[in-house]
């Protein structure tokens, strides 16, 4: 499988791309596509949480309890949260991810479980949604997007390393098809992820930026409904005059 720093290279040149296409067709600030390119690059280590070596874990983890507070301060603000609860708050998720979220991976998970997966990649998309808290939803998704492409490129560079070419010939590894799977074998392990998934999804339903621009669309359509609604009573009228 590929090493530690061929993923990283991977994700942090596919970072620089995303973060320059989102600045050149999105007009994104410079500061966006940083931030964004910096979340592709770091997510290309993010399935290696389960592996049972320490750097992948280390520097992801370092890595998300310094990032993760600073990019909630806007939904802390949204809340009505005092500076000092802001403080507070970004200490409590500081330990709880550097210390607390390795721990969980390392007892719960197996390398190249259903950490490796697709609905993985959806959960950690998700996740960065919720996140990445602001009124933009354009750019909340490009953010959450980044995360979702770094993890997917691990994934393909696993793939990619689990095939040989030989004398000619395809060999496929045993662990070939562990990466971009959307099952395993362990129904435990399914259940808990998609179970994950689907609690996620309606957290983001549920989010008070995405209720606020559904109810705005929703408003918006049915004003447009009747007003033509009104023309085709008035067009009807005039037919029958």
């Amino acid at each position: 499988m590929a090493d530690f720093r061929t993923h990283i290279t991977t994700s942090t040149v596919i970072g620089i791309g995303y973060g320059a296409a989102g600045y050149l067709n999105l007009h994104a600030t410079v500061e966006t596509c940083v931030l964004a390119a910096g979340l592709c690059s770091v997510s290309g280590m993010l399935p290696d949480l389960d592996s049972d070596s320490g750097v992948p874990v280390r520097e992801t983890m370092s890595f998300a309890a310094a990032v993760v507070p600073m990019l909630m301060m806007d939904r802390f603000s949204h809340l009505g949260w005092s500076h000092e609860m802001m403080v507070v708050a970004g200490m409590i998720l500081y330990v709880a991810i550097r210390f607390g979220v390795a721990s969980i991976f390392k007892k719960y998970t197996v390398h190249r479980g259903m950490w490796h997966s697709i609905p993985a990649a959806a959960t950690v998309g998700l996740l960065a949604f919720l996140v990445c808290s602001c009124e933009d939803m354009t750019m909340r998704w490009y953010k959450a997007a980044a995360v979702v492409i770094g993890f997917l490129s691990h994934l393909m560079l696993d793939e990619l390393w689990s095939i040989d070419f030989r004398r000619g010939r395809l060999h496929f590894k045993k662990s070939f098809g562990t990466a971009m799977k959307f099952y395993s074998g362990s129904m435990w392990a399914n259940v808990s992820t998609y179970g994950k998934l689907a609690l996620l999804l309606v957290a983001a339903s549920y989010d008070p930026v995405v209720m606020r621009e559904f109810a705005d669309k929703t408003e918006k359509a049915q004003s447009t409904a009747r007003e033509l609604i009104q023309e085709t009573h008035e067009h009807a009228d005039q037919l029958w005059r």
